[in-house]
């Protein structure tokens, strides 16, 4: 069983980083990148090798319902390899972007933390234990925020934790309410008892639910601390916060409680399509008056959640498939653009698009991967952004939601909109004569971290052709869509 070994490897290179790196980050990013190249290949693995199956990993000598198990599907698999693919390309254009900070071998400890608490979420079948890795994952967030030990860091950071202990909250107390109405924690076993009793406890805890894991994956109304701890974050932390961290301990943790727990209920499906849309058209309207070129970024994730949530919440299997490829395409254009941004802060020393300009002949590899990205994320073909918001658009439609499929159209074109703002003040616009001529060096690795997921915008495109999307999303769509499958899988084992 692999499982185990995501959330180990991780744990134990944190544990070594601290122990041996002596105020050095040369073996920090050793450990920190043979650990990530290791889950990424084991993520891979496992996600080819399951398929339809299901596999349970029991932690102890007892059986399920009685011990903490891993649960391994297309769901859980797919997540993985998202996670731990943006995770290597962050390590890749961390090496010497966070060296402008000081003790960065406390850095890379933190990141494997981050990993380990996100791997751990997605890979639980135990709801006290996704509440436990959780908190691991948001405490190494807190500290990773605040990294550069500015008063702006420290505010975001602060701002972060005070949200991120409310929502954590609510959490706790659903599941409280939960183990208490069927006296276990295993999810599995809870969607079995859950139909045999009163179905107020399914609307007031997904109430709850909803509050609370709405919040981390910042989906307006509960988006308050993002803008902030986007924008103040190193770069490659708001790539990972924004590309994998909302949707694993968000986007993640809602599909499988409100699906694969409470079974798919139609009036939550109903407050997702709602929630959804408003996410979506408020998040890019607050993007377009953004000249912080990360905040900007910070309000996109918003909005590009919003689309998830409606291809969820519509509930049908086009829908879902597109809500998933969209949620896979959002996380390489997204922690693509964050990377760009890191570039351009470094680099000209500034995050205001009016203080930048002319700096596509400077900065070519970045103005090039970011322009990929701006089109990727507009829905421009032939990149990957394109088609699954088609998806998306078709499925509203089939589903007799117009509106929806309206909106989703207008939140492109305003997306586009505010790309377009940004590629002509960074790139494009004329050159600040104030500005500072002499341009920090971008490395190698970093231009190669953005070259690969540039690379990853055309090629995830694929994934929709018939015979690749049979072996790549239609599997995950079957997880999500059999809803209470999911018990006969795990405690039919």
């Amino acid at each position: 069983m692999i499982l185990p070994f995501l959330i180990i490897i991780p744990l134990l290179a944190a544990f070594l980083i601290t122990l041996i790196s002596g105020g050095r980050d040369s073996w920090a990013i050793v450990f920190s990148i043979l650990a990530v190249i290791s889950l990424l290949a084991l993520s891979v693995f496992s996600f080819l090798s399951t398929g339809s199956q299901t596999f349970i990993y029991e932690m102890s000598g007892w059986k399920i319902p009685l011990t903490i198990c891993l649960v391994q599907d297309a769901l859980s698999t797919f997540m993985l390899v998202i996670v731990n693919l943006i995770a290597l390309t962050s390590l890749m254009f961390s090496v010497s972007y966070i060296r402008q900070y000081s003790a960065p071998w406390k850095y890379y400890a933190l990141f494997m933390l981050l990993i380990a608490g996100m791997n751990g979420v997605i890979a639980t079948g135990d709801i006290f234990n996704l509440f436990v890795f959780m908190e691991i994952a948001l405490f190494s967030a807190y500290a990773l925020v605040a990294f550069g030990g500015k008063a702006e860091e420290y505010e975001a950071s602060f701002k972060y934790a005070v949200m991120g202990s409310v929502s954590s909250t609510l959490i706790l107390l659903g599941i409280g309410i939960l183990y208490s109405a069927t006296s276990t924690l295993t999810m599995a076993k809870i969607a079995e008892i859950l139909p045999t009793l009163d179905v107020k406890l399914t609307y007031w805890v997904g109430a709850i639910f909803l509050a609370g894991f709405g919040l981390k994956a910042a989906i307006i109304p509960f988006h308050a601390w993002l803008p902030d701890a986007h924008s103040s974050a190193p770069a490659p932390i708001s790539a990972m916060l924004s590309g994998v961290f909302i949707k694993s301990l968000g986007v993640y943790v809602l599909i499988r409680l409100f699906f694969n727990v409470f079974g798919g209920v139609a009036v939550f499906n109903e407050v997702f399509l709602v929630i959804g849309a408003i996410s979506m058209i408020i998040g890019v309207f607050l993007a377009l008056g953004q000249w912080d070129i990360k905040r900007l970024l910070a309000y996109h994730s918003i909005s590009q959640i919003g689309y998830i949530i409606i291809g969820i919440g519509l509930a049908t299997n086009l829908g879902i498939l597109g809500g998933v490829f969209h949620l896979f395409n959002h996380a390489i254009f997204k922690a693509l653009l964050f990377y760009n941004a890191g570039v351009l802060e470094m680099t000209t020393g500034t995050r205001d698009l009016r203080q930048m300009g002319g700096l596509a002949k400077k900065l070519p590899t970045t103005s090039f991967t970011s322009m990929i990205a701006s089109l990727s994320i507009a829905g421009l073909p032939p990149f990957n952004g394109f088609f699954s918001k088609l998806i998306i658009f078709i499925a509203a439609i089939q589903a007799g939601r117009p509106v929806y499929a309206f909106l989703a159209g207008l939140g492109s074109l305003l997306t586009l909109a505010s790309f377009m703002k940004m590629q002509r003040y960074a790139f494009y616009g004329k050159e600040n004569k104030d500005a500072d001529k002499t341009l920090a060096k971008v490395s190698t690795a970093m231009k190669w971290a953005m070259i690969s997921l540039a690379v990853l915008c055309l090629l995830t495109s694929l994934m929709v052709i018939p015979g690749i999307r049979e072996l790549t999303l239609d599997p995950v769509v079957a997880v999500i869509m059999n809803k209470t499958g999911y018990i006969a899988e795990v405690l039919g084992r």
